[in-house]
């Protein structure tokens, strides 16, 4: 049963449960197209399997992607409801989302593209970044 609020149906939550948990019951799935899945990092849902047997591992693996300054002491703190990752460690975002690509194939690459109104548009690279 709904109550009115302000004029309006309000869903009636069950007395068990908070707001919160009503979005907890999303059953729906969006696939991704086709050329997404092409060109992704983690192209099967395997990798799910994988941070599920050992969580640290998997995510340490991800971070060795990275350029880090310093490298981190622990992967995770967990002391709940809080959680640090990769404590002790140093990065750069800046360095990272741009600079690491000018020594490879992206230099030449779009890093930024803006449109504007009515349909400017400008495209600047990494190396022009």
């Amino acid at each position: 049963m709904a109550r009115k609020e302000s004029g309006k149906k309000v869903p009636q939550v069950p007395a068990a449960s908070t707001p919160i948990d009503v979005l907890l019951t999303e059953k729906r799935k969006f696939a991704p197209p086709a050329g997404f899945v092409k060109t992704a990092n983690a192209k099967s849902s395997s990798v799910y399997g994988a941070a599920t047997r050992d969580l640290e591992k998997f995510w340490s693996s991800w971070a060795k992607e990275l350029q880090w300054d310093k490298p981190w002491k622990k992967v995770l703190e967990w002391k709940p409801p809080h959680a640090k990752w990769f404590t002790g460690g140093k990065l750069n975002a800046s360095v990272n989302c741009v600079d690491r690509h000018l020594a490879g194939h992206r230099r030449t690459k779009a890093a930024f593209i803006w449109e504007g109104e009515p349909g400017d548009r400008r495209t600047l690279t990494y190396r022009e970044l």
